[in-house]
């Protein structure tokens, strides 16, 4: 990536995503250390789910405005305060519920306007004259990247800090990274401002007069944000991304929780997840170096349709390959493989058939339906788990997922010959 906005919006994405995998690991622990009581470690977790799930509805009217980087900065802003508010507590009143969840909701409250603002300003900046047609697509890639990368080592980080300093000077240390990752941010104009600044438009005033007049590009604020029914309208290929993202959430709890449960059935209690994350972790790492490389050369659908079926086939061949560790990491490992193509793909996908506040739409509906159907799947799969076993729970998630692939496939084939016979009157077979 040559563009310097685009690099500092994936270093401010590396920092951030850190930043939650490490207070993943110091917040439950600060939470039984003053709390005393077990039940308390989950809330910031649980209550930074909710405004994940309802920020459809309420984040509406300020997504309008988070076009810029001094916007972006504004909410990183108010996630340091989020941050701030258990270790001032620790520090003062001492830590009890309210405090936890006060926490939780206003960080998932700014992760919730965060990650789908930051794609689309990316995506708005890849668009700027000088940029090739495929910057936005490979920028995104490379923030998934950033993404996955601090999935495997920040958890490790963490750990060791935690050892090394304590729970609360790590969540001070924490809070004062964010913030300097929103000073970064505040160097990221809007892309409307830099357009403004290296592109004018050119306008007959008179006709037949040679007389030209500027125009000035539209302020994206004053746009309103459009339902996500009228995004997908006409865009049944966008739909079937976002679709399955929504399925790949929902079932995420089987491989989470499932093989953590499987082990425990098996007698190998803590080994098969072990294996399991290690070789999905490991695969989808390695990957991801190459996929911002390759993915303008990527067919959206077919990525995305093959990444969710590999990964529901993993599923369908986990309690098959347990106990034996090296089975279940390499299953794992083949899954991890086609899921960064999938999500590369469907973030192509929605740069190339959205702009503006219905790609900021479409990138919060992305966040939504998959991060929020994960704390679905996770709040009842336990449940699911405790009542029907771990390997019929995995087999029956992973042949769900498939048969949403398929169901994909034919919908968009009778979606694309009624196009065919509405356009010529003779209905022809139509592969994706």
């Amino acid at each position: 990536m040559r563009h310097p906005h685009l690099v500092t919006l994936t270093a401010t994405t590396f920092v951030t995503w850190t930043g939650q995998r490490i207070t993943a690991v110091a917040l439950p622990l600060v939470a039984l250390d003053q709390t005393g009581d077990a039940w308390t470690t989950g809330l910031v977790g649980g209550f930074a789910g909710l405004p994940l799930l309802t920020s459809g509805w309420w984040g509406r009217r300020l997504r309008k405005h988070l076009v810029s980087g001094r916007a972006l900065a504004a909410v990183l802003a108010v996630q340091v305060l989020g941050l701030m508010l258990v270790p001032v507590a620790a520090a003062t009143v001492g830590v009890g519920a309210v405090v936890l969840c006060a926490t939780g909701l206003v960080t998932g409250a700014t992760s919730a306007l965060l990650s789908p603002a930051q794609r689309a300003l990316t995506a708005d900046l890849a668009e700027l004259p000088g940029n090739g047609p495929d910057v936005g697509a490979k920028a995104l890639a490379w923030q998934d990247l950033a993404h996955r990368v601090s999935m495997i080592f920040a958890p490790a980080l963490g750990a060791w800090l935690l050892v090394s300093w304590g729970a609360e000077p790590l969540l001070w240390w924490e809070a004062a990274a964010v913030a300097l990752a929103a000073v970064a941010m505040l160097t990221v104009p809007a892309a409307s401002a830099v357009s403004a600044a290296s592109r004018v438009e050119l306008v007959e005033t008179e006709p037949g007069l040679d007389k030209l007049d500027r125009r000035e590009p539209a302020d994206p604020r004053d746009e309103e944000a459009p339902s996500l029914r009228s995004v997908l309208r006409g865009e049944p290929e966008l739909a079937v991304g976002l679709a399955l993202a929504g399925v790949g959430g929902v079932t995420w709890f089987a491989f989470a929780l499932g093989l953590a449960l499987l082990g425990v059935e098996l007698d190998r209690p803590g080994e098969l997840i072990a294996a399991g994350m290690a070789g999905y972790g490991a695969a989808t790492v390695g990957i991801s170096f190459v996929v911002p490389l390759v993915v303008h050369r990527v067919p959206r659908i077919p990525a995305i349709i093959t990444s969710w079926v590999v990964f529901g086939l993993a599923y369908l061949a986990l309690p098959m390959a347990a106990p034996d560790l090296l089975a279940v990491g390499v299953v794992s490992a083949v899954g991890g493989l086609a899921m960064p193509f999938g999500i590369a793909a469907l973030n192509a996908l929605i740069v190339e058939r959205t702009t503006g506040a219905g790609r900021r739409t479409a990138f919060t509906a992305e966040t939504v339906l998959h991060a929020g159907g994960a704390s679905l799947g996770l709040l009842v799969g336990g449940g699911l788990i405790g009542a029907f076993g771990a390997g019929p729970v995995l087999v029956v998630t992973g042949g769900f997922q498939v048969l949403a692939c398929v169901a994909a496939v034919l919908w968009l084939r009778a979606r694309r010959r009624s196009a065919r016979v509405r356009r010529t009157g003779h209905p022809r077979d139509l592969y994706v």
